[in-house]
């Protein structure tokens, strides 16, 4: 007996592997074939064996369940290993040795291919015993038999004439008809009413023309169950060159058709609120772009933020926060027309498209049927919250042609409500798109300025009242742009805050600031203090490189007391983040002292100057610039003054401008002062030139240059 060399050139056909519900199908099948089935699990067990496998290789019923299955077939390892190498898309014909219990070795040919299953590979394995004296060509249409009646597609022949020959038994089991019912009937008899005559007029010109067709078809269930299905047709043509005979195959595709369809989904429907996602509703906005351009139409689009949402989700939880975009998003959706779309773009973004506005004032009705639908209480479990929501509005084509202008002015326009007081609307305008413009271009050159040098420091005075000395310097940082001048830092350092920007710029001015003072200290033994400004966006995220700015400090010989650091009363109410908290207390470890600015103007608590060490406050120059004796503001700044002292804090007053205003503070007690009555913010080398000086720079007394030199920093 050979050793089966068919393992080294068996023939590889490209049938698809069957998922689990057409191998339970087979196995029904495989009960009453008079082929033998074997199926295994993952370990290569038997787990299956219908009567004609227990008659081939001499087993009682059941009897085989749990051998290993090359006790049955001892060479159907290397079929396996080709099955694992060629992948589970493919059926494997071979040729082998087979193991009777009783009687030794059987010759078999048969058909071996993957079982899908979620713990691993296993193996179905139809097979007959080769029958001796048959050539190549009669065991290669044996073969092809054994497929055509084992196959999980079903599959039909016709005669030139289309009259059905044959059908397998899969073609029984797929359509519910059995043999007698449709064999030596006409293929017209299996026409679904889901396609007209023209459909199979042009199905059956393709095979004519070209003998063959493939495509999708519903087909049609005994019962009347429509399912769709992928059909084939091929033909086979005799030596004459004339149509011999015409084989169908269907291939139920309804679970992948479901597949598919739940892929779709996934792919262009939010899953927390079942609305279009963003793929979708780009494709409806262009849809209705196009569908605006041939009828002369007006598109409405709204752009929608969830004021205060991500207060709530971080104090009430994500959980709850679904909630509320799902409830959010059921309001939204009631207050359109079904004609509309409503999706979410993510987050706590929502759009709105409105097909075929005729007049602008609809979209106003729409705004305000939104905004109060959305400022109604939400109940969410047993907490009860209220948010409201900023729409920017925008037309297509009265403010742009195309979807991306559409969104970004839309976009705009929602940022604008924002800085409004939120709670409303606000449509575009050609101005904000200018903004916009500017803001851009200013955030790509904020970029570059750092490494092309277009950052400068300059530092205003702090004065002791009491004498008029200079004693310490705030550090403020200018921004010389190439093409627009003098950027103001009111600009810009939102932009870098925003940008991330502002945490190399702050470790910039820090190192800039201190050599600075590490240098006037050494050049005119002076203990002066610079002050630095430290954003909040510096201490969130990654936060301060604290270990880089020591070491900087170690590196220039400057002691920590010769440092504070300026932040605002916003900062204190935001240390609750302990990540903030940590690197204002490593701070005072450090030694660096810390300035509490603009004090008063927010909501801080005496409860955070008790938390905190700090040490100095600022008056905000709100409070100086109406100071009159006897005024609300007088009144204040004597108040602030005296609690700082209670507390150990010295009192820096802000924005001093006229003699008035210097002699009521000293009078009332108060440390130090700037403003431009000493002096305005100035270069290093103006600065140098004050404290070389080393004279009381206030009014009147300034000696060996007048006090406007001094302000003006010539």
């Amino acid at each position: 007996m050979d050793q089966i060399s068919g393992l080294q050139a068996a023939t590889l056909l490209p049938v698809e592997a069957s998922d689990r519900s057409h191998i339970l199908a087979l196995l029904r099948l495989g009960d009453f074939s008079q082929d033998a089935f074997l199926a295994t699990d993952t370990r290569g067990a038997v787990v299956y064996m219908n009567r004609s496998a227990e008659r081939l290789f001499g087993y009682r019923s059941g009897a085989a369940i749990g051998l290993p299955v090359d006790a049955l077939l001892p060479e159907i390892g290397d079929i396996n290993a080709r099955l694992d190498q060629e992948g589970a898309r493919n059926t494997l014909l071979w040729r082998g040795r087979g193991q009777h219990r009783q009687s030794g070795l059987l010759q078999l040919a048969g058909a071996a291919t993957h079982i899908p299953s979620p713990s691993g590979r296993s193996h179905l394995y139809v097979m007959r015993q080769r029958r001796a004296g048959l050539n190549d060509a009669d065991r290669r249409a044996e073969l092809a038999a054994l497929v055509y009646r084992n196959t999980s597609e079903g599959m039909l022949v016709l005669d030139p004439k289309g009259f059905i020959l044959d059908v397998n038994p899969a073609f029984v089991s797929l359509r519910g008809r059995s043999e007698a019912d449709v064999i030596g009937r006409h293929v017209r008899c299996l026409n679904s009413p889901c396609h007209d005559r023209e459909f199979y007029r042009a199905m059956w010109r393709a095979v004519m023309d070209t003998g063959s067709w493939q495509g999708e078809h519903w087909g049609q269930h005994i019962n009347g169950e429509l399912y769709p299905e992928w059909l084939s047709i091929n033909t086979s043509f005799g030596d004459d060159g004339e149509v011999h005979r015409r084989v169908m195959i269907f291939s139920n595709i309804a679970e992948i058709k479901q597949a598919e369809a739940i892929i779709w989904k996934q792919a262009n429907f939010d899953r927390l609120t079942d609305l279009p996602n963003r793929q979708m509703f780009h494709d409806r906005l262009e849809q209705s772009i196009r569908k605006a351009r041939r009828s002369n139409g007006r598109i409405g689009l709204l752009f929608l933020d969830l004021d205060r949402f991500k207060e709530i989700n971080d104090t009430l939880g994500h959980a709850m926060g679904d909630d509320l975009l799902k409830e959010a998003a059921r309001r939204l959706s009631a207050c359109v027309r079904q004609s509309d779309t409503v999706a979410r773009l993510g987050g706590d973004e929502f759009t709105v498209l409105l097909d075929d506005v005729r007049e602008p004032r609809d979209v106003e009705r729409l705004t305000r049927s939104i905004l109060r639908a959305l400022a109604e209480p939400f109940r969410l479990g047993v907490e009860t919250v209220f948010i409201s929501t900023s729409i920017g509005v925008t037309f297509f084509p009265d403010d742009a042609t195309d979807a991306e202008s559409l969104l970004n002015n839309a976009d705009q326009a929602m940022y604008s409500a924002k800085a409004d007081g939120r709670n409303r609307s606000r449509y575009f305008t050609a101005s904000m798109q200018e903004r916009a413009q500017t803001r851009m271009r200013l955030v790509n050159d904020l970029h570059l300025a750092l490494d092309q040098n277009q950052f400068s420091l300059h530092f205003q005075p702090i004065v002791d009242l009491n004498d008029g000395r200079v004693v310490k310097a705030e550090t403020l940082l200018r921004w010389h742009h190439p093409v627009r001048g003098l950027v103001s830092p009111a600009e810009f350092i939102p932009l870098a805050e925003e940008t991330g920007i502002i945490r190399a710029l702050g470790d910039w001015v820090f190192c800039e600031a201190t050599r600075q003072a590490a240098e006037w200290r050494q050049r005119f033994s002076q203990d002066i203090q610079v002050s630095v400004n430290i954003s909040p966006a510096q201490l969130r995220h990654e936060g301060l490189d604290l270990a880089f700015w020591g070491t900087h400090l170690n590196t220039l010989g400057l002691p920590s007391r010769h440092v504070i650091i300026e932040i605002t009363e916003g900062l204190l109410m935001d240390s609750d983040d302990d990540r903030i908290r940590q690197q204002l207390e490593a701070f005072r470890e450090a030694g660096v002292q810390v300035a509490l600015d603009d004090f008063g103007t927010g909501y801080s608590s005496l409860s955070y100057l008790r938390k905190f060490d700090i040490d100095f406050l600022k008056i905000d120059q709100s409070f100086v610039a109406n100071l009159r004796q006897g005024s609300a503001d007088h009144a204040l700044c004597e108040a602030i003054i005296l609690l700082a002292h209670k507390l150990g804090l010295r009192v820096v007053a802000e924005g001093i401008e006229t003699p008035r205003q210097y002699e009521l503070l000293a009078a009332a007690g108060c440390d130090y002062g700037q403003g431009y009555l000493f002096a305005r913010p100035m270069p290093a080398h103006a600065f140098e030139s004050l404290l070389q000086a080393g004279t009381d720079i206030r009014p009147g007394r300034a000696q060996g240059r007048d006090a406007a030199g001094w302000a003006s920093g010539r």
